[in-house]
């Protein structure tokens, strides 16, 4: 009679799957993603940008400057002053030294608002380039 009970809780806990061990797979697969992803940096609004026939992609990019058609300036999604640009750009470049800038300026802005971006951007002793369409 003792074998009969025994069997029976050890047929029970065989019937069952166990799914810890996939959790674990799946978790641990999760983060690896999580980690090794890279994520897109965006300045915060929609950007006309203008046609170049020369215009080549450029990697490490990490500090984009955008520049709408009212010549607001954009990074990191929040509109900055055009006295703030160079601390902005010396903060963020200070977080991925291996970064350029790149600046995003909508075919309507002002070439003034350009030329501010980018000296500010040579001051802070960072490359630059501007984003175009080919």
């Amino acid at each position: 009679m003792r074998r009969s009970i025994m069997d029976n809780r050890h047929a029970e806990e065989e019937e069952g799957i166990n799914l810890t061990p996939m959790l674990d797979v799946v978790f641990i697969m999760l983060i690896f993603f999580i980690v090794t992803a890279s994520f897109i940096k965006e300045a915060g609004i929609e950007i006309e940008r203008p046609v170049a026939k020369t215009a080549v992609n450029k990697k490490n990019a990490n500090i984009i400057v955008a520049i709408s058609a009212n010549n607001e300036i954009w990074m990191d999604r929040k509109r900055i002053k055009p006295q703030g640009v160079r601390g902005q750009i010396e903060r963020m470049h200070a977080e991925n030294p291996e970064g350029s800038v790149i600046i995003q300026a909508d075919k309507d802005s002002y070439s003034k608002t350009l030329m501010v971006v980018m000296d500010a951007a040579r001051e802070a002793k960072v490359t630059v380039a501007i984003a175009a369409n080919n």
